[in-house]
């Protein structure tokens, strides 16, 4: 697949249904190289989401609705943060130095602002536009994540996490539904708080106050095809009795725990 900021993954847009990826590829522009990197740092979390991409595409054809998935490795810039996190280009990742970001001069952090993390962002706001317009109602965005099974040595003991800041719309629901498995561990804002300021759900969800939820899945339950399938059928449903809530379609603004955002 031909290197883009974004990749598009068709859908039904009269749906009022939004899938985001946002670490979904590992992928570089052929300029940078690997950042200096050995290839097998690009097999770890650090380049990417492991299983996102495949798990979105399912979600996607499962639930006939389009999704946006980032198209760089977050190793080049990370899409999930705001544009003045400190975050936003790692020098160093769990342990692992990036050559090519050290230094980073002030013409290079921009150009990559400007050339890959910028476009992405514009892609999702068409997106979730295209689908305001087709369905005739505010959408839901449903955001895929997913996170290690150990951080350090510690285990996690989540099978997913919903991360959120105060908008319970489709929140409640859904960990309810993936609650109601007995088999299921479930995070509520584990591992990692869903407030995070000028991230992908601030910036497309609750300053505008649409409905949304962020997905982390862990990374070893859908490392595997198999994993995949289960996992898209387990969601898939899910997600679209949510979406079958008029109140999920309203614009409805809840505020932020990171602040006013009138700061915004």
């Amino acid at each position: 697949m031909p290197f883009s900021p974004f990749h598009l993954v068709p859908g039904s847009n009269d749906k009022g249904l939004v899938l985001l990826a946002d670490h979904a590829r590992r992928d570089l522009p052929e300029e940078y190289g690997s950042l200096g990197l050995p290839p097998q740092q690009f097999e770890r979390h650090i380049a990417y989401d492991i299983g996102v991409e495949p798990l979105t595409r399912k979600l996607a054809e499962m639930l006939d609705v389009p999704a946006v998935l980032g198209g760089f490795s977050r190793l080049l810039i990370d899409p999930n943060r705001g544009e003045d996190d400190p975050t936003l280009i790692m020098r160093l990742s769990d342990g692992a130095v990036i050559p090519g970001n050290n230094p980073m001069p002030a013409a290079e952090h921009q150009k990559r602002v400007t050339d890959f993390y910028r476009p992405y962002h514009a892609a999702v706001s068409a997106m979730i536009d295209r689908v305001a317009g087709a369905s005739g109602k505010a959408p839901l965005v449903i955001s895929i994540h997913s996170f290690t099974a150990f951080w350090k040595t510690a285990p996690r003991p989540w099978h997913a996490g919903i991360l959120w800041d105060s908008d319970p719309r489709a929140v409640m629901p859904l960990i309810a539904a993936l609650q109601a498995d007995p088999q299921l561990v479930v995070g509520d804002n584990e591992p990692y708080d869903g407030a995070l300021r000028n991230d992908t759900m601030f910036k497309h969800c609750i300053v505008p106050g649409l409905a949304h939820a962020l997905i982390e899945v862990r990374q070893d339950l859908i490392a595997d095809e198999a994993g995949v399938e289960e996992w898209a059928g387990r969601l898939a449903p899910i997600l679209d009795a949510i979406n079958a809530d008029p109140d999920i379609h309203v614009i409805r603004q809840y505020g932020s725990r990171t602040g006013p955002l009138e700061e915004v």
